[in-house]
């Protein structure tokens, strides 16, 4: 797959998830490193989401998984949570994901998961 093909593929599968995702993820790095920036859309968005065997409500049930136990990348945690919620996972899948990473990464990093995902849930309530 050529690299212009790939960006689609990477525009597309991210829209399905946040559709201004991509924009404001361009337009923050744009004045530092824009290279980057269309790294971090197109290998996660363009070669790994598009991969079949998986749908994307449990890719970003993975996501929340890995992001919660890292404990350091809130910014991509709350993404990640808000795209969970708009490819149709529920608010208990979300939590419930959470909690199940109080037993392999601690209790610290589900609680700072869970307190990103209340931020989330309040902005979407805000936003209803």
């Amino acid at each position: 797959m050529n690299d212009q093909k790939r960006h689609e593929y990477a525009l597309n599968k991210l829209g399905q998830i946040d559709s201004e995702a991509a924009k404001k993820l361009i337009d923050s790095m744009q004045d530092i490193s824009p290279d980057l920036a269309r790294y971090a859309i197109d290998f996660p968005f363009g070669e790994i989401f598009t991969r079949p065997g998986l749908d994307l409500k449990s890719r970003e049930l993975i996501n929340v998984a890995a992001l919660t136990a890292l404990g350091n990348a809130v910014t991509q945690l709350k993404f990640h949570i808000n795209g969970a919620l708009n490819v149709g996972c529920t608010r208990t899948e979300i939590t419930e994901t959470i909690i199940q990473m109080a037993i392999y990464s601690g209790f610290p990093s589900a609680l700072n998961g869970m307190m990103a995902a209340k931020e989330v849930f309040k902005m979407q309530d805000s936003e209803d």
